[in-house]
């Protein structure tokens, strides 16, 4: 095995540093840091326009930066040209294809560029995306989802090691979104590294161990999803018999903080001793419990906290202390 080989085999599947990109007077991306380790589902969320596909392309060796540095398996795609993509696949964007052509035969041209068996798996992979019976079908006649699935079906002709999906869900309708998450999940599971860049907070939720967040152009959290939604604090949902009286009650009680009224009772964030001690004061205040119950921040909220209002002036480290908490006031669909 050579030098390279093995150097490859022990680097991270991405690593970003400092990655800048100008155009003229507009920073869309501002000195942003990426480490995707092997075996990630790593998601790279953030709005739409924040930078996030022209970061791909960076990584991807298809556009320059204007500064820093990114290495796919410890090569340098800039420098090592096709050869730093080994192991990689995916798309940016959308996935395209000739619309004219069957997707088998869209797969063949594919093929016959990779070389080095590709041309075998085209079987294989119509079948992991379960569009075989399809195969022979125009491209021009297939659905969204079904262009998608067909995406990542060109990409798993190379063998990926590394899989980068960008906004793989985005224009799926809930059925389609549900097939896409289960195809990446059962990818996931075969070993295979997936970065999945994503505006759609319920996909990456649902699908992602670690995550990078970023807001106009610059990372403002990166690290484990789980670490993220502890940091958000221990909150619970409230409902009594007299919200009223009992947002009165949360109010003077030691421990209780960023306590809201909300279209579904009362939110706030307490450690268990604050808790146990307020269902002694609302029963002493003629306040019945409905219903009291534990919610970890979602990913929802912590996004608007770390992409709105001061905290999205501070460093990626993944601090959550800057602004009130609006996971007890915010009545939005919960995302897990």
């Amino acid at each position: 095995m050579t030098e390279d080989a093995v150097s490859g085999e022990q680097a991270p599947p991405v690593r970003a540093r400092g990655l800048v990109k100008r155009y003229d007077e507009v920073l869309a991306v501002d000195h942003v840091d990426l480490n995707v380790r092997a075996g990630d589902v790593y998601g790279f969320l953030g709005p739409n326009g924040a930078g996030k596909t022209t970061t791909l392309r960076m990584a991807l060796g298809l556009i320059t930066p204007s500064e820093g540095s990114v290495e796919l398996f410890g090569r340098d795609p800039l420098r090592q040209g096709a050869r730093a993509l080994e192991g990689v696949a995916g798309f940016v964007e959308a996935p395209r294809f000739y619309p004219y052509l069957s997707a088998r035969k869209n797969l063949e041209l594919l093929a016959a560029l990779d070389g080095g068996g590709a041309r075998e798996r085209i079987g294989e992979v119509l079948e992991i995306v379960e569009l075989t019976p399809r195969a022979a079908h125009r491209v021009g006649g297939y659905s969204h989802g079904m262009k998608q699935r067909l995406g990542i079906a060109a990409a798993l002709l190379r063998r990926p090691r590394l899989l980068i999906l960008d906004e793989p869900a985005t224009g799926l309708d809930p059925g389609g979104m549900r097939d896409m998450r289960l195809l990446i999940r059962r990818l996931a599971g075969e070993g295979i590294t997936v970065l999945l860049s994503s505006h759609q907070l319920p996909e990456v939720q649902e699908l992602c161990d670690r995550v990078a967040i970023v807001d106009s152009g610059r990372v403002v959290y990166e690290g484990a999803l789980a670490d993220l939604r502890r940091q958000g604090g221990a909150g619970y949902r409230l409902r009594t018999t007299d919200d009223t009286r009992a947002l009165g009650v949360l109010g003077e009680q030691t421990g209780i903080e960023h306590a809201a009224a909300g279209e579904h009772g009362l939110g706030f964030q307490a450690e268990e001793p604050a808790v146990g001690a307020l269902s002694l004061a609302l029963a002493h205040a003629g306040v019945g419990i409905l219903a009291l119950t534990p919610e970890l921040a979602t990913l929802e909220d912590l996004f608007f906290r770390l992409t709105e209002g001061d905290a999205a002036d501070g460093s990626a480290d993944g601090s959550l202390d800057a602004t009130p908490a609006q996971t007890a006031a915010r009545d939005a669909v919960q995302v897990g």
